[in-house]
């Protein structure tokens, strides 16, 4: 009685108690030993846990929902234990420097985080999975996310990126061309149902021939512009197609266009049916009229990405742009290919079409 007592004497001194580390708290007892959640002393003596994650992205859209599978195994493979492991899901900031929490979770016990409260929960189909589910997904969601898994003083992570599939198109405000320092184009970005692209989502809408010869900011803090087709009020005729790239500028001091990207939409986007033509006044209250809200110019690009939609009419927005959205080209219809058309921003007095945008 008296050994055991001095035994346990003796693992007590040799023991920190609770430091905080990698976001939880748990028992730090030397010697390369871990508790198993019964007060048994557990040895590693060479046991190598292993995390397990995809290499490849995965792509999914907003509004739907997306698994980031995540499991873990150990070399050489040892008898299931009782041990209560802790699982921390985390996204990273786009330097991979910074992390925000997503969900925390030991044995049965799990926690979400901020604007993730009440969508996100671990899939554990099998002993050793600890996969992220993620529901009603938005555009913030998009980046790299780390899946760490925590046994005693064991501790290995894993990184899987979720892209979303979307649209990436060129926005200037009615005032003109580069009007927008950095966060007046995040901001119009977001007022437009949208965000700033990524550089990744930039140069992917560069390959599926993204034309434009305006430089704009990006989600980075960087200015750039994508050109298919060298000319010389772009750069010149001489030099590659590619996306022109202008570097970090200053974010207050420094103005251009912006590049938004917009993803698959929750509800509809429609040319509302209507007698006459209307001013803009007039179509935003037509639009409520028929239950719905003016759209957005990001929902009216993610409309003619995703469903095709095809108008050969033009009609208003909520920034006060008049544009319409080519699926399938034809003569009257614009350039023969396809895109969202722009009549800019016309005096707001003058007549058009109106675009609706309803909630599913």
């Amino acid at each position: 009685m008296l050994g055991g007592l001095a035994g346990i004497l003796l693992l007590a001194n040799a023991c920190y108690c609770l430091p905080f580390y990698n976001g939880f708290y748990y028992d730090h007892i030397l010697n390369n030993k871990t508790g198993n959640g019964n007060g048994e002393v557990i040895h590693f003596n060479g046991v190598k846990l292993v995390v397990n994650t995809p290499h490849d992205a995965l792509f999914g859209y907003r509004g739907g929902n997306i698994t980031l599978p995540c499991s873990f195994h150990y070399e050489p493979k040892i008898h299931k234990s009782e041990r209560k492991i802790r699982v921390k899901w985390s996204k990273l900031h786009k330097d991979n420097t910074k992390e925000r929490d997503v969900l925390a979770a030991i044995g049965l016990r799990h926690k979400s985080f901020g604007e993730y409260k009440g969508r996100v929960y671990l899939r554990q189909n099998t002993p050793n999975e600890v996969s992220l589910v993620i529901t009603d997904l938005t555009l913030e969601d998009y980046g790299k996310y780390r899946c760490e898994v925590i046994d005693g003083l064991e501790d290995e992570s894993g990184i899987v990126e979720l892209e979303l599939r979307g649209v990436v198109f060129p926005y200037q405000p009615h005032h003109g061309r580069y009007q927008l320092n950095f966060h007046d184009a995040k901001q119009s970005c977001e007022a437009q149902d949208s965000m700033l692209a990524s550089f990744e989502q930039l140069f992917k809408a560069w390959m599926d021939g993204l034309d434009w010869c305006n430089a704009g900011w990006i989600m980075d803090g960087t200015v750039q512009y994508p050109i298919t087709l060298p000319r010389e009020p772009c750069g010149g005729k001489n030099m590659a197609p590619g996306v022109r790239n202008y570097g970090e500028r200053h974010k207050n001091l420094h103005r251009y266009d912006a590049f938004c990207f917009s993803s698959a939409l929750k509800g509809k986007v429609y040319y509302l049916e209507h007698p006459e033509k209307l001013t803009f006044k007039e179509a935003k209250a037509a639009c409520e009229e028929d239950g719905a809200h003016i759209a957005k110019v990001g929902q009216l690009f993610a409309a003619w990405k995703f469903i095709d939609l095809d108008r050969c009419d033009a009609g208003w927005l909520d920034d006060g742009s008049v544009r319409y959205p080519i699926a399938f080209p034809r003569p009257n219809c614009g350039p023969p290919e396809p895109g969202v058309r722009s009549f800019g921003f016309p005096a707001r007095h003058n007549k058009f079409g109106v675009f609706c945008y309803k909630m599913s």
